[in-house]
């Protein structure tokens, strides 16, 4: 009986907690479609799907999506090879420092963001680089290396070495060993970390502010509408595009990893 009750409380504040994380994105939703333009009110005053036609036929919104959208594919990308790099570096090889590396690796995404776009612009600054869409990508790549890394050197360890090593005997070379054998182990935690990567960098604001110079990403665009509202459900109707475009991604990379803690030569 005991029991029963613990778990019926634990269960209860699971649904708590849940719910004071996602009530306030649900808020978001219904005011997306509501008929008042200058103020929230609740409950709404009334319903209805015009903003997404207005927000659709907004020519900023658009740029900023854009934007937003380059940023975070050509980060991603560069995420990808760097981070897979880094990760067969670290767990494929031995060398004085590595561990001093994994962790230069991975610190910046445990330092706060706004010490990232500082250091970054003052960088910009000594090496007398103009803000422009490619400080926006390196600000964002050095964040995306290291969900990509944390995903591949994860894959690595769990990859026997000796899949290699049977590969090179049996007469393959570098790229038919990488083509045949460590990609198709290592595929679905690069594709994960790609998504997490572009879902990171797609809604990305505090480094973004610091390298973006007079661009606007659709973050920026939507603290900028919030400063000075024009049309405020359309702020919301954006919103909700940002939450299902960063939530696919991530829900995408959680299938992707489930269940793959078993890889070939694991354990031999």
């Amino acid at each position: 009986m005991h029991s029963d009750r613990a778990s019926t409380g634990l269960k209860i504040a699971a649904g708590l907690g849940l719910a004071f994380m996602h009530l306030p994105i649900l808020l978001i939703f219904v005011y997306a479609f509501t008929t008042e333009d200058k103020s929230y009110q609740w409950p709404p005053p009334g319903l209805t799907l015009k903003w997404f036609a207005v927000t659709w036929n907004r020519p900023d919104v658009w740029e900023a999506l854009t934007l937003s959208a380059k940023v975070a594919s050509i980060s991603t990308v560069i995420a990808l090879v760097l981070g897979t790099l880094c990760a067969a570096a670290v767990s494929r090889t031995k060398f004085f420092g590595r561990e001093t590396i994994s962790l230069l690796v991975i610190l910046p995404i445990a330092l706060p963001g706004i010490v990232t776009g500082i250091s970054l612009r003052s960088a910009f600054n000594l090496a007398d680089i103009p803000f422009s869409f490619w400080t926006i990508v390196l600000g964002h790549a050095t964040f995306c290396i290291v969900v990509v890394y944390n995903n591949a050197v994860a894959r690595f360890r769990r990859t026997s070495g000796s899949l290699v090593e049977a590969s090179m005997d049996l007469g393959a070379n570098s790229f038919q060993t990488f083509r045949y054998v460590i990609l198709p182990n290592i595929a679905t935690a690069l594709l994960a970390g790609g998504m997490l990567a572009f879902a990171l960098s797609f809604d990305e604001v505090i480094v973004t502010t610091f390298t973006a110079g007079q661009q606007q990403t659709l973050p920026i665009w939507m603290l900028e509408e919030l400063v000075r509202p024009r049309q405020r459900p359309v702020t919301n109707v954006v919103a909700m595009v940002v939450v299902i475009v960063t939530f696919l991604p991530i829900l995408g990379a959680y299938y992707l990893t489930r269940g793959t803690d078993t890889v070939a030569g694991q354990g031999k």
